[in-house]
């Protein structure tokens, strides 16, 4: 791995000789210039010298006509949040150095998070027994429940979601229509209703009486920019009381390219967790290179931020049964690039997922053998990613937000994490919290203060961390608490922290506190996460530094060294980036 060395700059010496009656004063030291923070693609086309950059800044209107008018600037589009402008480098320098920028970021381009391409999904995460009301629980299906969609549009004269779209929205430009293949494929996991013929009748989404606003933002061609997303989820945010938007599915992501605090999709993601919307979004399918190995640090954008649900992807085997579940090979990794986050927060059946084809789409045509039966409105196709995890979970989200209306964003990740059943294997930069638990989210949700055990294909399930709800009336509102001394959680005190006294499985205690910060378990398995983490054993243990961009890891044949730049990974003997 080559090194990369930083240029020294010499400062001159500069003084004044002057009467020898006179002191000789050294100069003051000249202050450092302004320098807003750059994505990592927009500190490449600086390096080049680009000719035409689409840049994101921030700020209302008439702070980015100041902007443009100031640098004779171009503004390409408008956004609610601020403004794409269109760029040379030399600008891109001026505008680096203007006081009123913090941080620029590019406006990249966005793909679709779909790979390669015995329907199992939903009886593996319990989510037919919600359907038949399970353990005293009512039927649950979604109903009342909207779910933003945010990808390629949805055929909406498919007959899985012909009743289910309530509103539709074009960024692109076009009728909102799925030439794609890719979002009617994840809206019909969410909320597709049963086939209408025999051999498609096994097939329904998730939360099959949730509805769907269809916000078009990827080209026929499966991709878009990041401007556009951005647009699409502060449009939710904004209509989300007239359509009751309770979640916001993402089944997309970009390379990161700068801290989440800096990432302007980051950014919208945290204004819709903070206007009470759940949103979930794909992890991303780079968790092996083409040679094979596997890619940690492989996370995408918005599934960086911590206030997204982020989804990797189960390889389910073809059986509801879960002791044979695998993580997925091509499901991203964390932690993230930069912040170092630990990512995904949970993973769910991802791999061959029979969904809507959508007819006469970019997949349907290019991939002729991923049809699995029906024909025309009635088509249906498999194809595997973390896009159709994260679709799977978002469904799983509407089925507990009809059990528990009142339930905040926060309360939603946490009852689904710590019900999760934990994936040893792959570690919480596998699969996070574990393998989603419909089931056992909506057990937990539903019935303060008793005990309850899970059944999934004749398999009893362990959760990650026993975890009950309390009623608002009982203890403060959107709290957990777990009742015996020896496993207890409150959820709540500080909006979204833990205190945990006991876990099943990983150690004796987890603080998570006020910001990101985690103080998790044994001396054999434990997190310390805030400027520093200490985790694990000798075999697989993580030393994350105070500069909070170091990591050292496990032993030499399973080792990463991140290093101080954040944007390199030694693996073994393999460098990847």
């Amino acid at each position: 791995m080559a090194n990369v060395t930083r240029s020294q700059r010499r400062l001159p010496f500069v003084g004044a000789l002057v009467a020898a009656s006179c002191f000789l004063w050294p100069a003051a030291p000249a202050a450092a210039p302004h320098r807003a923070r750059l994505s990592a693609d927009l500190a490449d086309h600086l390096s080049a010298g680009s000719q035409t950059i689409d840049v994101i800044v921030h700020g209302d209107k008439a702070t980015v006509d100041a902007i443009a008018t100031r640098y004779n600037l171009k503004v390409k589009r408008y956004l609610q949040s601020g403004a794409v402008l269109r760029v040379n480098a030399g600008q891109l320098a001026a505008l680096q150095q203007d006081e009123a920028l913090d941080h620029l970021s590019g406006d990249i381009r966005i793909q679709s998070a779909v790979t390669e391409v015995a329907e199992v999904t939903a009886e593996s995460i319990g989510a037919d027994q919600l359907w038949a009301g399970a353990d005293g629980l009512p039927p649950l299906t979604g109903e009342g429940m909207t779910v933003a969609v945010i990808d390629s549009g949805i055929d909406t004269r498919h007959d899985a979601l012909r009743q289910r779209v309530i509103a539709t929205k074009d960024f692109t430009g076009g009728d909102g229509g799925d030439r794609f293949g890719h979002g009617t494929h994840v809206a019909s996991l969410i909320a597709g209703q049963i086939g209408t013929t025999t051999d498609t009748l096994g097939y329904r989404g998730i939360a099959s009486g949730a509805y769907l606003v269809n916000l078009r933002v990827l080209g026929d061609d499966g991709s878009g920019t990041a401007s556009d997303v951005i647009e699409a989820i502060d449009w939710a945010i904004g209509h989300r009381r007239q359509y009751r938007i309770r979640v916001i599915n993402l089944s997309l992501g970009a390379p990161v390219l700068q801290p989440y605090r800096d990432d302007p999709l980051c950014e919208a993601v945290e204004r819709a967790v903070h206007a009470g919307l759940v949103v979930v979004v794909a992890a991303g399918n780079y968790g092996r290179s083409a040679d094979g190995q596997t890619v940690l640090g492989s996370i995408t954008s918005p599934g960086n931020s911590p206030r997204a649900v982020t989804v990797g992807a189960i390889d389910a085997h073809e059986t509801a049964k879960r002791s044979d579940d695998t993580l997925a090979l091509y499901s991203s990794r964390g932690p993230t690039r930069y912040d170092l986050v630990l990512k995904p927060d949970m993973a769910a059946p991802g791999s061959r997922l029979v969904g809507a084809e959508a007819a006469d789409s970019y997949l349907s045509r290019t991939y002729p053998d991923r049809h699995v039966t029906g024909a025309d409105a009635n088509a249906y196709m498999q194809l595997s990613g973390t896009s159709m995890a994260a679709g799977v979970v978002s469904g799983a989200v509407a089925l507990l937000l009809e059990e528990r209306p009142t339930l905040s964003p926060a309360d939603a990740k946490a009852a689904l994490q710590l019900t999760s059943t934990y994936m040893a294997s792959v570690g919480l930069v596998g699969a996070g919290a574990g393998s989603v638990n419909a089931l056992a989210a909506a057990e937990a949700v539903a019935s303060p203060w008793s005990t309850f055990s899970t059944s999934i294909a004749g398999e009893i399930q362990k959760p990650s961390g026993l975890v009950f709800l309390v009623k608002s009336d009982q203890v403060q509102a959107n709290s957990i608490v777990r009742g015996m001394a020896i496993d207890s959680i409150v959820w709540g005190t500080s909006h979204d922290s833990i205190v945990w006294n006991t876990s099943i499985v990983w150690g004796t205690s987890i603080v998570w506190g006020t910001s990101d910060s985690i103080v998790w378990g044994t001396s054999a398995d434990s997190i310390v996460w805030g400027t520093s983490i200490v985790w694990g054993t000798s075999t697989d243990s993580i030393v994350w530094g105070t500069a909070a961009d170091s990591i050292v890891w496990g032993t030499s044949s399973n080792s990463i060294v991140w290093g101080t730049g954040a944007n390199c990974i030694v693996w073994g003997t393999t460098v990847l980036q």
